[in-house]
């Protein structure tokens, strides 16, 4: 299993993968990877231009989009990772968001996304990360605290307790 960034993706794979999202009638997570009613060419050139400084004037940050596939490039998740915070992010969000689709979940897939996008950014220099759960998503909780996640505080965002945990690479 490896990560693969956006461009290297096979469309009917994404197909694949966001299908089984819809049909499980699931808020898709990260919500950067949905099709929101796009081609899959159209797709590409949305997260190409996520990666831009234009984000700042729509009040975003650049962020890029990570595949986890399989051997035969069945894609089993997506790892979203955001290059700078702003106020929100700081509060919810953080540098990195992930999902692992519905059938595969409960196998450790979430923690190996993790593990390989973090190796990759701290080749490229980032020194710590801020990633964010719901207080609620034990899962998410214990992968991040599995990938060496230190718990810095619970604060209250939208109405909802958020954990916020820093990783130093």
């Amino acid at each position: 299993m490896r990560i693969i960034p956006f461009t290297e993706v096979i469309e009917e794979e994404y197909i694949n993968y966001i299908e089984e999202w819809e049909k499980a009638n699931e808020s898709i997570v990260p919500s950067a990877s949905k099709r929101n009613n796009l081609s899959f060419n159209e797709l590409k050139q949305q997260w190409l231009y996520h990666q831009t400084d234009a984000m700042f004037k729509e009040g975003f940050v650049p962020s890029t989009l990570y595949f986890l596939v399989y051997e035969n490039n069945r894609i089993l998740g997506v790892i979203h990772l955001r290059h700078e915070l702003n106020d929100r992010l700081l509060q919810d969000g953080g540098h990195i968001g992930y999902g692992v689709r519905p059938s595969e979940r409960g196998k450790g897939y979430a923690a190996l996304m993790l593990e390989l996008l973090l190796t990759k950014i701290r080749n490229e220099g980032y020194s710590k990360v801020l990633i964010t759960c719901d207080d609620d998503n034990i899962a998410s909780a214990k992968t991040i605290e599995k990938n060496n996640g230190i718990l810095q505080d619970k604060v209250v965002f939208e109405g909802d307790l958020v954990r916020r945990y820093w990783i130093h690479l």
